[in-house]
């Protein structure tokens, strides 16, 4: 076993494969830029050298520094992790070249998957089955009109350099392909200095299924089955799981099998995943799931093939790495349970998703307790850090591992429900109205999901700001032990709940802003110096009931928008519960119509009556409200499907 290993990278995976080095007693090895020197992967390493300015291309891009940090700290291998320069051919061969181990696949194996034209001819001879399509030298562009034409349309023009949904054009129309053909060579010749494109047929209903395999130098390949990645935003994941919903024994044995024979194909070592497109529309079929391209280095999605298999795939890698045989034999890998996983950006939804940086002023990230169970979190920054705008701007990814995947979805939309992040934005609300969506929940997804549902599934906007001046003063007058006859009784948590404006109980002057969560952001109320006898516990606006309520135990005021708060009555026709509370009357049976502003039911919370109305016009499909009941917080009380 190799004794000390530089990782050359930063961020979350620099931090979980030192976690892992660490307990397997390997020296660990950080580099880091100009904006990462103060970087928790850098603390949290045994020694770190510096290599660069904060660009990505003058440091951890230049191959020739990392190993030269790795000569000067005596480290024995290189960890290239996800990104940068993992997939590199040159630099993996550079770091053999150099006398080091490179803990990942072969140079030949990592170039003979590089190219998906030259990747696709190899899978076909290795008898793994391939979307139908064209790839070839003749790029002409009347001839690849009509191989176009000859596939039929809809038909995908596709880099073969590409990577992260760069060189990639959809074609409805024959019209339209001269126009997409220049426009894809022309981003294909920017990004990766390569305009050759291949042509592939379409797939309806698109599901992205991939296999998770590991080779070791011993002629040994298995794979630990597959994971469901359909979850996607301009083709980049944000929700993953294992298993993937709706396969069954037979096809997950042809899927599986053929990944395995796409890794012997390549004589593959370490560990790597081969992606294939489904054709989901009649469900997942073997004959309708085609080899895609294949990424040769550790996924960012490998927590969730761990949490059902219960290995550490880090530890596979180092021992490979170091000539060890894989510790275990396909048959001894089984599947245990459900697991997801959500990628946490810093981002701002409500401005179509651009990155934000900044300080993380406040970072709370929903912990493992006995209300609602374990929660894996992989994170690169803590309280406190900068997130810098050089880099990806995923800040953290949250795991859940249940017995089923109706508790998997439940409990991760739960803890992104009870994590927070201010100043910086955030795209936590967004993830749980993702798993919280009906049809999630039913496992009908496919890549076009997120851009049909966005509407949807984008966290409320800001509340008005007579709501605030109302949540700001509530919060003050708690925080301070102060507030109207009759409300909760202040908890022991209150000193921590000052601690977020920052004053101290019965202190002076009160704050001018008081933080409040709502729908997934973190806002800023204003506290005025109204009476507390003037403002009510909740505010009626435009017909939506806002209601308070403070969590001693995560140390956030929150605000609640009756119907839930997200996936909620406006969009979907789900109903959720605003916060834990009682049921005291119901007001409409199943199968009975209703109209837009109707009384379902009543919910008591926090000693206040919130009735909750139908979003529109419609039909009581379902009712999970029973009076007397007693529900938590996001429970699906009625859902109403849209009149006709």
């Amino acid at each position: 076993m190799l004794k000390s290993l530089l990782i050359a990278n930063r961020g979350e995976i620099a931090c979980r494969i030192i976690r892992t080095a660490r307990a397997m007693g390997v020296r660990t090895i950080a580099v880091y830029s100009d904006a990462d020197a103060k970087a928790l992967h850098v603390r949290s390493a045994d020694e770190a050298v510096h290599i660069g300015p904060s660009p990505a291309r003058e440091s951890y891009l230049v191959g020739e520094k990392i190993i030269a940090a790795a000569k000067q700290t005596g480290a024995e291998a290189i960890h290239p992790g996800y990104g940068f320069l993992s997939e590199n051919a040159e630099f993996a061969q550079a770091v053999i070249d150099a006398g080091l181990i490179w803990v990942g696949p072969k140079p030949d194996s990592i170039r003979a998957m590089g190219l998906k034209d030259a990747a696709k001819k190899l899978m076909d001879a290795a008898g793994v089955p391939t979307t139908p399509g064209y790839l070839g030298d003749n790029q002409d562009p009347d001839f690849l009109a009509q191989q176009a034409a000859n596939i039929g349309y809809p038909v995908l023009i596709k880099a073969v350099a590409g990577g992260g949904g760069k060189g990639m054009r959809k074609v409805d129309a024959p019209a339209d392909f001269a126009d997409a053909l220049i426009s894809c060579k022309r981003e294909a010749a920017a990004s990766f200095g390569n305009d050759v494109v291949l042509l592939e047929k379409w797939i309806e209903s698109p599901r992205h299924i991939e296999v998770q395999v590991f080779g070791d130098s011993h002629g040994n390949v298995v794979h630990l089955f597959e994971r469901d990645c359909s979850l996607q935003r301009r083709h980049q994941k944000v929700i993953e799981e294992a298993p993937a919903p709706g396969m069954d024994a037979a096809t997950r044995e042809a899927v599986c099998g053929a990944a395995v024979r796409a890794a012997k194909a390549v004589d593959y070592e370490g560990a790597g995943t081969i992606e294939f497109i489904a054709d989901g529309s009649e469900g997942l079929r073997a004959d309708r799931i085609w080899f895609m391209e294949m990424n040769t280095r550790l996924q960012v999605e490998h927590p969730v093939t761990e949490e059902i298999t219960g290995v550490d795939l880090v530890e596979w890698q180092l021992r490979v790495a170091s000539g060890e045989p894989l510790p275990k034999r396909q048959d001894e890998l089984s599947i245990n349970g459900w697991a997801m996983e959500a990628r946490l950006y810093a981002e701002d939804p409500a401005k179509g998703f651009l990155p934000s940086t900044g300080r993380l002023e406040k970072f709370y990230l929903s912990q493992s307790n006995r209300r609602d169970g374990p929660v894996r979190i992989d994170t690169g920054v803590e309280q406190g850090a900068e997130v810098s705008p050089f880099y990806d701007p995923m800040i953290a990814k949250m795991i859940v591992h249940r017995s089923s995947r109706d508790e998997a979805m439940d409990a991760l939309a739960t803890k992104l429900g009870h994590s927070h992040c201010f100043p910086v934005k955030w795209n936590a609300g967004f993830l749980r109205n993702l798993v919280s969506h009906p049809e999630f929940a039913a496992g009908e997804v496919d890549t076009g999901f997120i851009e049909r549902t966005l509407d949807a599934v984008l966290p409320s906007s800001k509340p008005p700001e007579n709501v605030l001046e109302a949540v700001g003063l509530l919060a003050s007058q708690h925080a301070q032990g102060r507030y109207p006859e009759g409300t909760t009784d202040i908890d022991q948590e209150s000193e921590q709940a000052a601690g977020l404006t920052g004053f101290r109980l019965n202190a002076t002057p009160r704050p001018a802003t008081i933080l409040v969560e709502f729908d997934g952001a973190v806002l800023e109320a204003p506290v005025s110096d109204k009476s507390i006898w003037d403002i009510p516990m909740a505010k009626t606006v435009d017909g939506g009931i806002f209601a308070f309520d403070y969590e001693g135990w995560s140390g956030f005021f929150r605000l609640y928008r009756a119907g839930g708060s997200g996936v909620g009555a406006a969009s979907s026709g789900s109903i959720l519960s605003p916060m834990p509370g009682k049921v005291i009357a119901v007001d409409v049976t199943a199968g009975q119509s209703v109209t837009k502003g109707q009384k379902l039911l009543t919910l008591e919370a926090m000693k206040m009556e919130h009735s909750l109305v139908a979003p529109f016009d419609g039909v009581v499909a379902e009712l999970n409200a029973s009076e007397g009941a007693q529900v938590q917080v996001e429970a699906l009380l009625v859902r109403i499907e849209a009149a006709e």
